[in-house]
């Protein structure tokens, strides 16, 4: 996975840095750990600026999130409740799931979107509830915008302040983000065995 995500940077430079990032957000096992202090670490090459490499991660994150939030808009409460009921198992959650989910996010909407953003994969899906609840876009836009840039630079400055050393801390990175994706398959594969529908 590194060497694809270093390949697209070197090939694409700020664009492949948006671009992988705006699929980190598409399909979340694309780890954004990964991607935003690669391209920090190539920064100290000079490839790029620092700066330029933070602006094309947040607007590609900025991106992906849209897709999210419009599914969530369109279906509404009712739409993904009724989702949920029909693919439960496959989702690992049930209608209750959902209402319960939609009660938090009305006490703590604004909050959620903007600590949401800091955290790995909660990142991508904190979107659907924002649209389901119709959070206005350009409030949804204003404070996934904060925490974006605040994650996309942290990681971005990371990789640039490892400089050389980055290439030491690489040959970790893509075992690791490899080991976790395995163990989010086996905890997903858990949950639809262990799936329990309403009433039954």
């Amino acid at each position: 996975m590194e060497n694809l995500v270093h390949t697209l940077m070197e090939k694409l430079g700020a664009f492949g840095i948006g671009l992988s990032m705006f699929l980190e957000n598409i399909f979340p096992p694309i780890p954004s750990e990964l991607i935003m202090p690669l391209a920090g670490y190539l920064a100290t090459r000079g490839d790029m600026n620092i700066f330029v490499v933070i602006a094309a991660g947040s607007i590609g994150s900025m991106l992906g999130i849209l897709p999210w939030y419009y599914l969530g808009r369109r279906l509404g409460h009712d739409g993904v409740r009724r989702f949920a009921s029909r693919h439960g198992r496959w989702l690992t959650m049930t209608a209750s799931d959902v209402d319960a989910a939609a009660e938090r996010f009305k006490r703590r909407g604004a909050v959620s979107v903007l600590v949401g953003r800091l955290i790995p994969t909660v990142r991508t899906l904190i979107s659907v509830p924002a649209g389901v609840a119709n959070m206005p876009i350009g409030k949804f836009l204003a404070l996934s915008f904060v925490g974006t840039l605040i994650w996309t630079s942290a990681l971005a400055v990371a990789g640039y302040l490892l400089g050389q050393a980055y290439s030491v801390v690489a040959d970790y990175v893509d075992p690791v983000s490899t080991g976790v994706l395995i163990l989010l398959v086996l905890i997903y594969v858990y949950r639809v065995i262990s799936y329990k529908p309403e009433g039954g």
